[in-house]
């Protein structure tokens, strides 16, 4: 049956894909510009800095400083370990305070990527992505930093990671630089339960991510309450898996 849904909720995300996904919050924005943003839509919105508070506490993507998630899973054909930091570390970007999180995936030991991710949350509660600062260690030991952003520099816009009460069908940009960072989200599920090495996890909320960058590829992603993302998993391509072991702070 969740084979179905997802085939299902693909077809749906599909079909909309194309057109611009538009789905914001309108008291943290100021007029926003009609001129095309570097997705190549109408897209940008222009924040508020006074129209956002210090902390993170969506219910589906709480960020209090010093929580540390690990997730285990497959990548790349190989195992995984990732570690995810709250940091209380904070960076400016488009005026607004950001809580930096910092992520390292690594394989037996041997570092894969590293990156610094930045959020911070309108007073509406939506939960804000306005940029990430990654490198993807190759094989050859060099770094790729592809998929780096920083809104308001070279026509990169800000996006949401987690809306204050998402709903389905909801749709929303998370990131949207050109040829770079360019995810949608849909939910297409909430209310569900499922189990992971860390356990039980009930009152979930699910959600499709796709990106024009990679046409006809697509994740599910599921959100626990209080946790964050406690599972993600590929639908289409190489088998991609991982899932919340441990949670501390």
């Amino acid at each position: 049956m969740r084979r179905n849904r997802s085939a299902v909720a693909i077809a749906a995300v599909g079909a909309v894909l194309g057109a611009a996904v538009v789905v914001l919050a309108p008291a943290a924005l100021s007029a926003p510009s009609t001129a095309p943003s570097a997705c190549g839509t109408t897209y940008q919105p222009v924040l508020d800095p006074a129209n956002f508070v210090s902390v993170i506490d969506n219910q589906y993507f709480p960020l209090p400083v010093g929580r540390k998630l690990v997730y285990t899973g497959v990548k790349d054909g190989q195992t995984q370990t990732d570690r995810v930091t709250v940091t209380s570390q904070k960076k400016v970007i488009l005026g607004i305070s950001t809580t930096v999180v910092f992520d390292v995936a690594d394989h037996n030991g041997t570092v894969l990527e590293r990156t610094f991710d930045y959020y911070a949350q309108d007073r509406q509660g939506n939960v804000w992505y306005l940029g990430e600062d990654t490198t993807h260690y190759l094989a050859n030991g060099k770094g790729d930093t592809s998929g780096s952003f920083t809104a308001g520099v070279d026509g990169a816009q800000p996006g949401i990671i987690m809306k204050a009460d998402p709903q389905i069908p909801d749709a929303y940009r998370q990131e949207c630089y050109a040829g770079q960072a360019e995810d949608t989200a849909f939910v297409v599920g909430r209310g569900g339960i499922t189990r992971v090495p860390y356990g039980r996890v009930s009152n979930t909320l699910s959600t499709l991510e796709a990106t024009q960058l990679e046409p006809g590829a697509y994740d599910e992603k599921v959100y626990g309450a209080g946790l964050g993302i406690v599972s993600e998993r590929s639908l289409t391509g190489d088998p991609e898996v991982a899932q919340l072991v441990s949670v501390t702070g």
